[in-house]
């Protein structure tokens, strides 16, 4: 029997607002990426977990949470 490691999924978080980039440290791991009154967020999540994780912390932060979307 082999053990295979989870496999992470890439998700795109679009935000209200222009993010700093004082918030890249943070959102680690994440790339912002600044739009016309949103900033997109790019990452790798290890499981559902790891991005309710980030999506609390955006919640912590009174950051609006426009859409979320995972890429294939």
């Amino acid at each position: 029997m082999t053990s295979q490691a989870p496999s992470r999924r890439h998700y795109e978080i679009v935000v209200g607002g222009r993010l700093s980039e004082r918030y890249g440290a943070a959102l680690e791991g994440m790339t912002l990426e600044p739009r016309s009154g949103q900033t997109m967020l790019r990452g790798d999540f290890a499981d559902q977990s790891h991005l309710y994780g980030m999506l609390d912390r955006l919640r912590d932060f009174g950051i609006e949470l426009i859409s979320v979307n995972a890429v294939d």
